[in-house]
């Protein structure tokens, strides 16, 4: 690269120095030029000064010190006698080609300029830029080289591994299968959400089969120019046959995979559309005996084309969803291979209060964990530094310089016990597992439960509870200081959120009977989440969803006034020591609590 750019500034000095030659030597002097008949009434007139003659170019220098020059038979006899007669001796010398300079100039430009212009188009053909081989697939070929990823760097997915073994034997026994007339599946998509591991599952499978891993973003195939992604397309497949038996992975497919039923916007959208169809081409024409098994990676699966779905192309699709209890102490487990851990350190303890987390969340955790011990000088990774990082990971870093008010501290240890304490009371809730009012990115305080038992199906009773429990902040302040600030504004739109989903979609309301009101439509733009509820119901039936959610945030709201209000004495106790301490575990808190008993209804006193 730079030895080309070397030769071009080369090419262009070149060019400048025999034009400055040029310039020099082929008389573009300020010389006034005149006819040879003026030339000699000049002369005759004593007005030259000195004469000089190169063949038929004459060159005078006049007595007021101006040059002119002219052109004729100077050097002739009759004109020798000439001068001689009117007191001149010219200066003869040898004719000069004057044109040479300006064909030698002309020559080194054309050379410069067909010599950047070869060496410009090998270096687009050659270099970074490529822009002659757009139609060239970008896809990045790890085979045996570097780090090899397996099956035992993989942990909380067993399923999703379950189903990709069948890949692996393929690839290591075709005729195992294909003997008894089966096909295996020529593609399959890992659908789940963003950092479940849904790539590292691809890699584990290429490393436990031992081929050539061909990993490619989706994006990666549209370009400005019309055709490109068509034409990488097929590159990329024909470079997965040449290397075959191997994996090819497209990760976010759905950049390149979105249906095309939205109707035909030009440009952009047309090559899109271009890619997609060549891509379902490319799939239909390899046979799955040559060895080349397509992975794809999407968290929208459900904006991919129908037709990229159907038997034939992604024939097998596998979830990867986020891991319970048992896979994210396996996922723990796996990320503290590489960090020293204390003997305090439980990860399955941790584990259970980290709900929700994905594996990039969780390897993030033990990663801040690490660092937060060598801030600390530590040797040592403990439990201390692991749950903090769960913290920072969940709800950001502790603002320690955020100045707080002594009121303001009162008001946020009230709202936390009171989340606390109706949790406490009321049943099927969630056990407390931490309580803090340090500020933090998000909040400034902060109630945590641990699940006992993670189920996607929530009961009756479940979802009334967490109603109340969300209503517990807003009334505790209520009752202690007798008006309540802002603080409580995302547990109202939670508890609405519930009561709606309650009312609307799961039919759990005896006013409006079991029965789904309106499909909700889930769209963004430009980060914003514009999804909205479709009417599909009368004003009158609206008019009713409308009292059936208000009754039940009301009923909630009054039951958690209800259970503060008789554990008045513990509010208070829970709350002076969080203002004392700021953060409470589930063991402090249980301790706090005594001996106190849930409630077995959540009805209204």
């Amino acid at each position: 690269m730079r030895n080309r750019q070397l030769i071009i500034v080369v090419f262009v000095l070149l060019a400048v120095v025999v034009g400055l030659v040029a310039i020099n030597q082929s008389g573009l002097r300020q010389d006034t030029e005149v006819e040879f008949s003026a030339l000699v009434k000049l002369v005759e007139q004593q007005q030259v000064q000195t004469l000089t003659i190169r063949g038929t170019e004459v060159l005078a220098t006049l007595t007021d010190g101006r040059q002119v020059t002219t052109t004729g038979p100077g050097s002739s006899d009759y004109f020798s006698e000439f001068y001689a007669k009117n007191g001149l001796t010219p200066n003869y010398e040898a004719p000069a080609n004057s044109k040479w300079a300006e064909t030698a100039f002309e020559f080194a430009v054309l050379i410069a300029i067909v010599g950047m212009f070869t060496m410009f188009m090998r270096q687009l053909a050659a270099g970074n830029g490529r822009a002659m081989s757009f139609g060239k697939a970008r896809a990045r070929l790890n085979g045996e080289q570097g780090k090899k990823v397996t099956f035992g760097d993989v942990a909380g997915a067993d399923e999703a591994k379950q189903e990709l073994e069948e890949v692996i034997q393929f690839l290591k026994d075709p005729g195992k299968f294909t003997r008894l007339g089966g096909r295996i599946p020529k593609g399959v998509l890992l659908m789940g959400g963003p950092g479940t591991g849904k790539t590292l599952l691809a890699r584990a499978v290429a490393g436990e089969a031992g081929v050539p891993f061909f990993s490619i973003s989706g994006s990666e195939f549209v370009e400005m120019f019309v055709g490109v992604g068509a034409s990488r397309v097929r590159d990329l497949f024909e470079q997965a046959k040449k290397n075959s038996p191997c994996i090819v992975f497209i990760d976010e497919i759905d950049a390149v995979g979105r249906s095309r039923s939205g109707g035909g916007g030009g440009g952009g959208q047309d090559e899109r559309e271009q890619t997609l169809n060549q891509l379902l081409v490319e799939m239909d024409g390899f046979d799955s005996a040559e060895g080349v098994i397509l992975v794809a990676a999407t968290n929208r699966p459900d904006v991919l084309d129908p037709a990229l779905l159907r038997p034939g192309r992604f024939d097998r699709r596998v979830v990867v969803a986020s891991p319970d209890v048992r896979g994210r102490t396996g996922i723990l487990e796996v990320h503290a291979r590489r960090v020293p851990l204390a003997d305090d350190v439980d990860l399955a303890r941790l584990a259970r209060g980290c709900v929700g987390f994905s594996g990039a969340d969780l390897e993030n955790l033990v990663n801040e964990a690490a660092l937060l011990a060598a801030r600390h000088n530590k040797r040592e990774v403990e439990q201390l530094d692991l749950e903090s990082a769960r913290d920072k990971v969940a709800m950001g870093a502790e603002r320690r310089s955020l100045v707080v008010s002594d009121d303001q501290k009162r008001h946020s240890a009230y709202h936390e016990a009171g989340h606390a304490i109706v949790a406490r009371m009321l049943p099927e809730s969630d056990p407390v597992n931490k309580i803090s009012i340090v500020p933090r990115a998000r909040t400034l305080g902060v109630t945590q439960f641990s699940p006992a038992d993670e189920t996607s199906n929530q009961t009756l009773t479940k979802l009334q509870s967490l109603i109340v429990i969300f209503m517990g902040g807003r009334a505790a302040e209520e009752i202690v200081f007798s008006t309540f600030d802002t603080g409580a504004s995302d547990d109202l739109k939670r508890a609405t959120r519930v009561a709606q989903s309650m009312v609307c979609e799961l039919g759990m309301s005896e006013a409006l009977g079991p029965v789904v009101l309106g499909e909700r439509e889930e769209h963004s733009f430009l980060g914003r989440d514009l999804s909205r509820r479709t009417q599909d119901y009368s004003e009158a039936t609206a008019q009713r969803i409308d009292e059936e959610v208000k009754r039940l945030l009301t009923d909630g709201y009054a039951r958690a006034r209800q259970i503060l209000t008789d554990n008045l004495h513990v509010l208070h106790k829970v709350a002076q020591t969080l203002i004392e301490r700021e953060t409470l575990d589930g063991v402090e808190f249980e301790r706090l609590m005594g001996t106190f008993k849930p409630a077995t209804d959540l009805g209204p006193e």
